[in-house]
């Protein structure tokens, strides 16, 4: 089924020793687009290797180190995998006691040096749409586990002790997403696992995530204009011009209502609120001095954006919360149920009523304001439509799972909706939590040391 493009031990591999003393290798594997069809099409998923030079100066050292796999999140990019990594390389002493361990950071299919989803990469014979979104369905976390799971057997499905075929894994976000689909399905390769802002809801249909994650979303939109209410008027006159103009960005991409207000992204980010005062002060400023954006400006604003580089984060938004139900668009007609979002209501009151920002929301007119999605608009608008999406969580193995959970649960998270996410944690098993109210979704990111700490020291399960 799977197949090394180099064999996992073979010492034609490419690696090299960083200035930390880490011995890094780059593995590629070659692995089914569809698990339902093994010896079908094939895609190819890297990993980078970490052996720590130090604890295993030679090959029967290092075969005797235990493994751990990280999962970033695939929908923010990379820093927050490097976060992680970070943090795991500063507590590696504190994690394992007395050695150390390989560690593989993952590019999940579909993202990075794995085969990547953009409409130049798709393979040549997806000639419709229908065409490109039965192959984007392959894409999920159900089909990224099986990946993960394929490379664990690869790696050290072999070795005598049962117990050293297991692995631990770590994942942010998206990525704890991911580690309790692989808790739901293959929790006997695993030794235990750590999620940071990453508790899964478990429903089948993403109504009901976007309905808890609003309160959260006005709550931080609420703090933007208490902090900078001079931009309450900004941001409306800001709209008022796009509205009336046609502004294209540097990309060739559009700069429209829609795409502006879903800069509320960021709001979820630690220092996220300020980046975006700034970008609406300095757009502000271009529109008093030149009555038009500037160049400068709109190619800030458009590398705020991650969909035109990470098609997949648009395409599989939504799925990735479907099990038998076809996502018709959520987040807009959830959001749509709620006038301090629209637009349209706001600009009929007074100058003094903020219009608020959107969150980590996908809205079919992305595809049309966002350059690398418009050859993917009609596969999109087929998988808004598909109610044939699998399961990605079994509820009753969760409940009986043995595998030891370790979590970070971030409060305020606009990304993961805390009362969600303590719903997901009474499900699962042995599973125990270092809550906070003082650091976002991306806490990892911005105190990798603190975090990675209390996980650990969890994850030793000793009672005071």
């Amino acid at each position: 089924m799977m197949t090394a493009l180099n064999p996992a031990n073979s010492e034609n591999l490419e690696s090299y020793v960083n200035k930390d003393g880490i011995k890094v290798i780059e593995r590629f594997f070659n692995l089914p687009l569809d698990y339902a069809n093994p010896t079908g099409e094939k895609i190819r998923v890297f990993a980078r290797h970490l052996i720590p030079v130090k604890k295993a100066k030679t090959e029967e050292e290092e075969a005797k180190l235990p493994y751990s796999e990280l999962f970033c999140c695939t929908c923010k990019a990379a820093q927050d995998l490097k976060s992680i990594c970070r943090g795991a390389l500063d507590f590696r002493e504190r994690f394992t006691s007395k050695d150390t361990r390989h560690t593989l950071w993952l590019d999940p299919r579909g993202t990075g040096l794995s085969t990547h989803i953009s409409p130049e990469s798709l393979p040549a014979r997806l000639k419709t749409d229908q065409d490109k979104a039965d192959y984007l369905k392959h894409f999920r976390a159900d089909s990224i586990v099986r990946d993960c799971e394929e490379i664990r057997k690869a790696l050290i499905g072999d070795k005598p002790n049962p117990e050293d075929r297991k692995w631990t894994l770590m994942g942010q976000s998206f990525g704890g997403f991911c580690i309790i689909t692989y808790l739901s399905f293959f929790s006997s390769g695993l030794k235990e696992v750590f999620i940071a802002g990453g508790l899964a809801p478990l429903h089948h249909h993403p109504d009901r995530v976007y309905a808890a994650l609003i309160p959260v979303l006005r709550k931080r939109n609420e703090i933007y204009y208490k902090k900078y209410p001079q931009d309450i008027k900004r941001i409306r006159d800001i709209i008022a011009y796009l509205e009336a103009n046609e502004v294209t960005l540097p990309n060739g991409g559009r700069l429209s209502v829609s795409r502006w207000l879903q800069l509320g992204i960021h709001f979820g980010f630690h220092g996220g609120i300020d980046r975006i005062h700034q970008i609406v002060f300095r757009l502000t400023n271009d529109l008093e001095l030149f009555g038009r954006p500037t160049y400068k400006t709109l190619q800030v604003i458009e590398s705020k954006y991650s969909f035109d580089g990470n098609p997949i984060y648009a395409i599989l938004h939504e799925p990735l919360y479907c099990q038998g139900v076809a996502p018709k668009w959520s987040a807009a007609r959830v959001l749509g149920q709620d006038s301090q979002f629209s637009w349209g209501h706001v600009k009929s009151l007074t100058d003094s009523e903020p219009i608020y920002f959107a969150g980590e929301m996908v809205f079919p007119d992305a595809f049309d304001d966002f350059v690398n999605l418009r050859p993917l608009k009609g596969a999109a608008e087929i998988l808004a439509n598909d109610s044939s999406w699998g399961p990605l969580y079994d509820i009753e193995q969760l409940r009986k799972n043995v595998v030891k959970v370790t979590a970070a649960t971030y409060v305020n998270d606009m990304y993961v909706e805390f009362g969600l996410a303590q719903e997901t944690a009474s499900i699962i098993a042995n599973t125990e939590q270092y809550i906070t109210n003082q650091l976002n979704h991306d806490g990892i990111r911005a105190d990798a040391k603190d975090v990675m700490k209390r996980l650990f020291e969890i994850s030793k399960r000793e009672y005071d």
